[in-house]
């Protein structure tokens, strides 16, 4: 029979996916002799259950939580719902990855009208035990009945208005007990029944909730953000209750082994006494930093750093920890390995190196791929920010340079992102779960409430976003949609800027400059180089992306879009003359014109790369996107070409297609029109010769695009070879050449073993063929994917991730037929995927031979290269 539940002794780390990673972690704790209170996981397996019985808890499940209730019960010594000697719980879900702030928690549940006055008389402090109660009862009503928080934030804030107070804590117990009434009087009115009195009920709604809010929005965005399966589901964890709120000799904290901002090896965190968690987390009430517990309480201090050391050496990371102190008695309640921004990542992995913690392949898996985004874009040029002033400083909760339009809420977020694209920053007294989509397409995050631990904080630097925190000075008014700081008010739309370094916030635009890869980044890089198998090389059309990825460790070029190089003012005109003319006469005439243009373009990419590869894909789009489509636009081209409208008109019409995605495109271009790959030709093989002339050593590869058959990519492979081999004889010269295709057709991927027989070398288009495999437009699935995922049918987009299933079934295939003829065959990929982690780890799988994507996530797509390598290693 499967067993549901377990106490924490019952469990240990290596149960994570069955217990979840808090329930694993305190399981671990409890082994280990730490103090913490009593308690037992419902299991992931109850979740998935939960959704396959039609969100119910059937009876057997229910049965097994009591049972360990009782257990729970007599440990502590006390019995749920009792009039003398009460118990409460803690019910706070853990699912196997981390998912800070996703999901719901309820704390002191089992508190009811008897309940409270037992609490009252045992601990002789009637103020605690109703400030307990009325926390009670909204959270539950907020998080198991749906009855929204605002209702009871209304009537808090009337009581502290009413008896002229600031602090909750302020308030007396008749103050509470007038509250609590208020408090269950409102439940009644919205719900149309009491507040439910028995513990038991309680309990099983409240495991219900946490089990439904795997399945609430802000988790489901998290979880496709961070790739984490719904069917995964999340554990409950039961927890017999200790209290921060009991008085001055109690309190509550979040501390960190080290800064999770800079990765200093220091205790980092912070606490509040008389008080609970949610206070801290949620920016309520402003902390006190966790030193400043070694003088309000050594003993307590010495005791926690004890533990804190003992399990960072334990799991050999750092480790974010939640603590209570009950009438100076500490408890621990959590830990896990701790959320850090992308300099604390590399500076952590390093010196736990150093320390003799972990060797390098290790340190290496300790740093995200993804966190090194943030290490690779801009930071403020230091001669603007000395003339920026600064209008009010936070809290440096997250590093990094942020500079955008001030944005108020998440949804104004998003509509403001529509309009025209521009960086945001988003700004709130403090953030909550529902704020994580804002979050995401801001560049920074500000606060005026809330400490290094709080929502905005922490969620802020597992993003790698910027993040300043608890800027008191900033008196933001969200409902009128601005803030006033030093007596200016600042309104949606205007510009602000962040340094999350330092928690300065300035009040305009600041101009930025390009990262540098040095220190400990060049340290974890040249690790990473070290152990993986799979090349990297950059997409890049032009000299100066060329230089940013060489700089950021490319390995050569896996694609150079040579249309991009015909948008320029100076060449579409050209390239339309080219596309108008009427007989191969005039059309090479055109071409001769930009031929020039592209041999200098190749120059500079081949003078960039410093020798490595250069992957040169010939012209690609159809025709009529370099071609104007409105009236004026077509009268303006047509008198500027010394042509007429209806000339020019009727060769627009010409060129429209139903399906351009899949019309006049690619190689179908030049089996029409020779001419085009003759140039393209002369470019690519002139342009080698000139470099290697002086000092060069380049190798060009010649990529034929939207291959679907063997004859027409010989066609115009023929044609590529008699140029090239022309002109190599005619300059005298030892130039060797590829000629390859991409992958991004099915039937071509199907056939790859008879189009080996014609290209050197594949490059797989994952782009194009996800499109293709799917029938899904790229440009158009944004449409109708919110409601695949809202209605579980997907729960990522396929073209953020290869899709392995699918087209990764195609690109395996492909290989490994392609090299069942030309073993040597060197293997690509160049769509967006090649900068995707786990769309790394696939090629890295299948035995590709190199990943390409663009410049700025060369190195993470190096990191992920190595991961996948340390974890499978190729033979």
């Amino acid at each position: 029979m499967t067993k549901y539940v377990y106490l924490f002794q019952e469990g240990q780390a290596s149960m994570r996916n069955l217990l979840g990673g808090k329930g694993a972690n305190l399981a671990e704790m409890t082994n280990l002799g730490m103090p913490v209170p009593y308690g037992f996981t419902v299991t992931t397996e109850a979740c998935t259950r939960y959704y396959q019985d039609g969100r119910a808890i059937v009876p057997e499940i229910e049965q097994e939580i009591n049972d360990n209730l009782h257990k729970i019960e007599k440990m502590a010594g006390k019995t749920f719902g009792d009039n003398a000697n009460p118990f409460l719980v803690s019910v706070r879900s853990g699912a196997r990855a981390s998912m800070p702030g996703m999901m719901d928690t309820i704390l002191n549940l089992g508190l009811n009208d008897v309940a409270v006055e037992g609490l009252a008389k045992q601990t002789g402090n009637p103020r605690f035990a109703y400030d307990s109660y009325r926390r009670f009862i909204q959270m539950f009503s907020d998080v198991v009945m749906e009855v929204e928080k605002h209702h009871f934030d209304a009537i808090l804030e009337a009581k502290k208005h009413e008896m002229n107070v600031k602090q909750d804590t302020e308030l007396t117990a008749e103050d509470l007990k007038a509250i609590v009434k208020a408090y269950k009087a409102k439940y009644l009115a919205i719900k149309g029944e009491p507040f439910p009195q028995d513990p038991k009920v309680q309990l099983i709604e409240a495991v219900k909730a946490v089990f439904r809010s795997w399945d609430n929005p802000r988790a489901n965005t998290y979880r496709r953000l961070n790739n984490i399966p719904y069917e995964w589901g999340t554990a409950v964890n039961v927890q017999s209750m200790v209290f921060g709120n009991m008085g001055d000799d109690s309190g509550t904290g979040v501390a960190f082994s080290r800064n999770p901002a800079n990765g200093e090896n220091v205790l980092y965190g912070e606490y509040l006494f008389n008080a609970q968690g949610e206070d801290v987390v949620a920016g309520i009430r402003t902390p006190k930093p966790i030193s400043e517990l070694k003088k309000d309480n050594p003993r307590l201090y010495d005791e926690f750093f004890a533990i804190a050391k003992k399990l960072e050496n334990h799991y050999k990371d750092m480790q974010d920890m939640e603590f209570t102190i009950e009438r100076g008695k500490l408890f621990m309640l959590q830990t896990r390995n701790g959320k850090r921004t992308a300099q604390a990542a590399l500076k952590i992995a390093i010196d736990l190196v150093k320390e003799g913690m972990l060797d390098e392949k290790q340190a290496l898996l300790k740093v995200e791929p993804s966190q090194l985004d943030s290490l690779l874009h801009p930071q403020f040029d230091p001669a603007a920010l000395k003339k920026a002033q600064v209008i009010a400083t936070g809290l440096n909760a997250s590093p990094g340079a942020a500079t955008g339009r001030i944005a108020f809420t998440a949804e104004r977020a998003a509509e403001l992102k529509k309009l025209d694209n521009r960086p945001l920053i988003l700004v709130r007294q403090e953030t909550s779960p529902e704020d994580i989509e804002g979050m995401v397409i801001s560049k920074g995050v500000l606060t005026s409430r809330g400490g290094m631990t709080s929502h905005a904080a922490v969620v802020a630097r597992g993003m790698g976003t910027c993040c300043v925190a608890g800027a008191g000075e900033v008196k933001v008014n969200v409902e009128e949609r601005y803030f006033e700081v030093g007596g200016k008010r600042y309104v949606e739309g205007d510009w602000i800027s962040l340094d999350g370094s330092t928690g300065k916030i300035y009040g305009e635009k600041i101009a930025t400059i390009d990262a540098t890869v040095s220190g400990d980044f060049a340290t974890l890089m040249a690790w990473a180089d070290k152990y993986r198998a799979l090349k990297v090389r950059t997409n890049a059309d032009n000299p100066r992306d060329a230089r940013v990825a060489y700089r950021f460790g490319a390995e050569g070029i896996g694609l150079c879009r040579t249309e991009h190089m015909f948008f320029e003012p100076d060449r579409i005109p050209a390239v339309r003359e080219m596309i108008i003319s009427s007989t191969v006469e005039e059309r090479e005439r055109a071409l001769a014109k930009l031929l020039p243009m592209q041999k200098k373009d190749f120059i500079g990419l081949y003078e960039e790369m410093h020798g490595f590869p250069v992957t040169i894909r010939y012209l690609d789009p159809p025709l009529h996107e370099f071609l104007p489509t409105e009236k004026e636009d077509i009268e303006e081209l047509a008198k500027t070409m010394g042509i007429t409208y209806e000339q020019l008109n009727n060769t627009v019409k010409g060129l429209h297609e139903t399906n351009p995605m899949m019309g006049h495109r690619g190689l179908r271009l030049a089996v029409s029109y020779p001419e085009i790959a003759v140039m393209q030709t002369r470019a690519v093989i002139e342009a080698a010769i000139d470099v290697n002339a002086r000092g060069g050593k380049v190798v060009p590869e010649i990529m034929i695009p939207i291959t679907c058959d063997t004859k027409e990519l010989k066609y115009v492979k023929d044609i590529v070879v008699k140029t090239a081999d022309e002109i190599i004889a005619k300059a005298g010269v030892d130039l060797h050449y590829y000629v390859g295709t991409m992958i991004e057709i099915p039937r071509a991927a199907l056939l790859a073993d008879e189009i080996a027989k014609e290209a050197e070398f594949f490059s797989f288009g994952t782009n194009d063929l996800t499109q293709m495999t799917y029938g899904f437009s790229r440009d158009d699935a944004g449409k109708f994917l919110g409601d695949y995922y809202a209605k579980k049918i997907f729960e990522s987009d396929p073209f953020a991730h290869i899709d392995t299933k699918g087209v990764g079934k195609l690109m395996k295939m492909a290989a490994e037929l392609g090299r069942s003829v030309r073993p040597e065959l060197k293997l690509g990929i160049c769509g967006e995927h090649g900068g995707d982690p786990i769309s790394v780890e696939f090629c890295h799988s299948i035995g590709l031979t190199y990943v390409s994507c663009s410049p700025f996530r060369v190195p993470l797509a190096r990191l992920a290269a190595a991961h996948a390598n340390i974890k499978n290693p190729r033979n």
